[in-house]
């Protein structure tokens, strides 16, 4: 027989010809296999099932088996085919059902048997496959099958809570009954509180996760998309929470707070009393998107029903508990009453009377003309009065004039404020204590209960005002630190501006032409430097540091700063006294102090004026000490500040210096700037007085006493001395500052010292392991990661014994005030000359 007949003879292309033509009319699906498992044919309705083109089935290639026929989109193993099993195990597969994922990626569940084909005789012969789509029949009995699980589970909530009081257990197991029911992850029962910030939404119970998964949580809050929910007005479903706009906008948190459990579907139902209350909101949540649909709102609405009619069932029990707890514990107490009224009475009426004769308050009855009938024995103790000289008296003799009410009765007028007033009384010894009364009128008696609290307003009217004096400090603490912070950074510039200069002149002949430019640029800048101290001495927050002071040269050093202050509509005259005695003062306060006046004086000129300082030395005797008693008579040095701006009435002058006094507008001043002058010059043992007419302006003087034993204009000499220099040693120049680090390396190199440059602390650590010869460091104190002083720390861990010479664009004070170098170290400030840095560095060297 030839290859291409069958066993009838009958050719093998016509034999498929009629075999398609039988099997592919059929509505249900076959597949042929061979003895070795490959696909021979495929009809129409299997490739329409498996979502493909019968064509794309190829025969007889046996992988076709097994990437057609899968079970949820993964081939069957390929003995386990049921076409594998019916051609190499001869058997009949019946009732097999497997889900098929086809190309587009819908699923069908398939329903199909094999069995063996076999010859005449017996031989196998292959296997056919028939199948039919079973989706439709399956789904329908699992819909049923839920809806038949739903049911069973509403009905045994509605049981459960139905015969359920207590409503934990109630809000539990509704909330247990919605996870189960719908598949969450998570659900959890909100109600509705507010808390003081008027933040809605408190957590109730949980189900699904721990409830210490919450503890490190705020209470939630009510976001912009649950809120329709938590008013009642409708359930929210939410297919991903983290692409919902309304979800987390307000802060700390923006979607799922850090930790939260993973959730991206929310399901969210009201809970609505019978009487229409919202008593809060069931939550469901799952980690996958899109995870619920409409019937689970459905099934949910029925929970929350439910739910709603427990809840009220519950609160309607614990009121009732509460009301009959109440009612049997106001039946004991009646009981407890009708048995010792007698007694009790005695004994209330005991300590009336004992509370009456031994209280620290005001007791007092007063009849309907204002006349005292009784008062206890506190009025001795209070106020002087022995109970004699207060009955029979009227009230008004022992009110202060400005707290009497209109009318002879002031107890009774009084009442018209409330049971409860405040007055000043009139003690025995003239002077006036502040009472709180309480008072209660019976007819035409009035019984009034007062109490001393004198001390408690003075108490509370220093804490007012020490508040306000700590806010004006944290004010002015932080204009330090900026201050501070800028100076510091202009300091940084001088270096290299001043460092520069310092070079060029040292290198330039002494007749070259450019070193008077190079002079008037580096005067310049020391100007400026002088600036950015004066700004930092401003910064800086200290205890009074006296020492002698030239006030002429401290008020024309002052010059350009003051100039700056007041603006260039005011003229600035400075008039210094021949011959001025020294003052022993803290500099940096008198420049402040100075300062402030002077601003003072410019907000009175606000269209221009003059401005005049004065120094003059004055001899004060008893008759000018008359109206000072607190001051000396003796010799003084006198620094007076006055303009022609506005003026002041003599009442206003005479509260100057009043703390938190001020003519300024509201929110333009604080008050506090005279009376701070006023403390620091009384501090430092001498005077402030104030002179001032309306339309001829003000005038503040301040007395200083004089320095005696210390001669005038003693200075230290500050000749210029032959430049020190260096004897090759290699510094470890160390600066974050790139154009600092590069006048300094240069500056070195003309100081005749070898120099290794680094940028921060981790290459000037490798440097100083590298090399054994570094004589010295030379760091600036801040900068970014390691600062200076931790830098020479692990520098003389290395290397101990190492010379260190640290750098700062703050003053020496401030950086060793804040930690920055260690009392004593030496220290260099920014900017300084080519000599300052030689005499420093040849200091540190040849020091032991």
């Amino acid at each position: 027989m030839s290859e291409r007949e069958d066993q009838r003879g009958m050719p093998r292309a016509l034999l498929a010809v009629e075999q398609d033509a039988v099997l592919g009319q059929l509505a249900e699906g076959v597949i042929l296999a061979d003895t070795n498992g490959r696909i021979t044919y495929v009809n129409e309705a299997a490739a329409r099932l498996h979502g493909v083109s019968r064509f794309d089935v190829e025969p007889d290639d046996y992988t076709c088996a097994y990437r057609l026929l899968t079970e949820d989109g993964r081939p069957y193993p390929p003995r386990e085919l049921p076409l594998s099993r019916a051609v190499l195990a001869g058997e009949t597969v019946t009732d097999v059902r497997w889900r098929i994922r086809r190309p587009d990626g819908s699923e069908v569940i398939a329903q199909g048997s094999a069995r063996p084909i076999r010859d005449a005789d017996g031989q196998s012969l292959g296997a056919v496959l028939t199948m039919h789509d079973d989706t439709e029949r399956v789904q329908t009995e699992r819909a049923l099958r839920d809806e038949t699980q739903a049911l069973e589970t509403l009905n045994r909530v509605g049981a459960t809570v139905a015969s359920e009081l207590e409503l934990e257990r109630v809000v539990q197991t509704v909330t247990d009954a919605g996870v189960a029911l719908i598949g969450a992850s998570m659900g959890a029962f909100f109600y509705n509180t507010t808390n003081e910030a008027g933040e809605s939404m408190m957590l109730y119970t949980l189900s699904g996760v721990d409830r210490h998964v919450f503890d490190r949580y705020p209470m939630p809050r009510a976001s912009l998309l649950f809120r329709p929910t938590l008013a009642g007005e409708r359930v929210v479903r939410c297919d991903d929470v983290l692409r919902d706009p309304r979800y987390g906008k307000s802060p700390p948190y923006h979607g799922l707070p850090p930790g939260h459990p993973p959730v991206r579907s929310y399901l969210a139902v009201p809970v609505v009393s019978r009487s229409g209350r919202v008593s809060g909101g069931l939550f469901f949540g799952h980690p996958e998107p899109g995870r619920f649909s409409a019937r689970h709102e459905r099934l949910m609405a029925g929970i929350a029903a439910h739910a709603a009619i427990a809840i009220d069932n519950a609160n309607l029990y614990a009121v009732a508990q509460r009301e009959i707890e109440e009612r049997r514990a106001a039946e004991d107490r009646l009981r407890e009453i009708n048995e010792t009224l007698e007694q009790r009475v005695e004994a209330r009426t005991r300590e009336r009377d004992r509370a009456w004769k031994y209280s620290r308050d005001l007791q007092a009855v007063v009849d309907e003309r204002g006349y005292f009938l009784q008062v206890s024995d506190a009025w001795y103790a209070v106020l002087g009065w022995p109970a004699a000289e207060v009955i029979g008296h009227r009230a008004y003799e022992f009110i202060h004039p400005d707290d009497r009410p209109v009318g002879e009765r002031p107890f009774f007028s009084n009442l018209a404020r409330g049971p409860a007033f405040e007055n000043r009384m009139r003690h025995k010894n003239g002077g006036y204590r502040c009472i709180a009364w309480l008072v209660s009128q019976d007819e035409d008696t009035i019984y009034a209960s007062g109490r001393d609290v004198t001390e408690q307003k003075e108490q509370a009217s220093a804490l007012a005002q020490a508040e306000a004096t700590l806010r004006q400090s944290q004010k002015m603490e932080a204009v330090g630190h900026l201050t501070g912070g800028i100076a510091h950074d202009f300091n940084n510039m001088l270096a290299v501006v001043i460092g520069s200069l310092d070079l060029l002149q040292h290198r330039l002949p002494e007749d070259a032409p450019e070193r008077r430019h190079a002079g008037n640029a580096m005067e310049a800048a020391n100007r400026a430097a002088t600036l950015t101290q004066r700004l930092l001495a401003f910064a800086r927050q200290q205890p009074l540091d006296p020492r002698p002071v030239d006030a002429n040269v401290l008020v024309e050093g002052m010059s350009e700063l003051l100039r700056h202050a007041i603006g260039p509509d005011i003229r600035l005259e400075v008039l210094t006294a021949h011959g001025l005695w020294l003052t022993l003062v803290d500099a940096n306060q008198l420049e402040n102090a100075i300062l402030n006046l002077a601003v003072n004086a410019r907000d009175a000129m606000p269209g221009g004026g003059r401005l005049t300082i004065e120094t003059a030395n004055a001899v004060l005797d008893r008759r000018h000490m008359a109206g000072y008693p607190d001051m000396e008579a003796g010799d003084y040095v006198s620094i007076t500040v006055s303009d022609s701006g506005t003026g002041m009435p003599a009442e206003v002058a005479a509260r100057a210096f009043d703390p938190f006094f001020t003519t300024k507008q509201a929110g333009q001043g604080t008050g506090l700037g005279l009376s701070q002058v006023y403390g620091f010059v009384k501090q430092s043992g001498g005077h402030v007085s104030i002179y001032s007419e309306p339309g001829r302006g003000t005038g503040v003087k301040v007395y200083l006493p004089r320095l005696v034993g210390q001669a005038h204009g003693q200075e230290p000499d500050r000749a210029a001395s032959a430049l020190p220099v260096g004897r090759q040693e290699l510094i470890l120049l160390v600066d974050d500052e790139p154009a600092v680090r590069q006048v300094t390396a240069e500056a070195l190199h003309e100081l005749n010292y070898r120099v290794l440059q680094a940028n921060g602390a981790d290459a000037a650590l490798s440097m100083l392991a590298a090399h054994a010869d570094i004589a010295l460091l030379l760091t600036d104190v801040v900068m970014p990661d390691v600062d200076g002083r931790r830098l020479a720390e692990e520098a003389r861990l290395a290397r101990p014994g190492l010379k260190v010479l640290f750098t700062t664009g703050y003053s020496a004070a401030a950086a060793q005030r804040h930690g920055a170098t260690d009392p004593g170290a030496p220290l260099l400030g920014k900017p300084y000359t080519l000599a300052e840095l030689g005499r420093k560095l040849r200091q540190v060297l040849e020091s032991a």
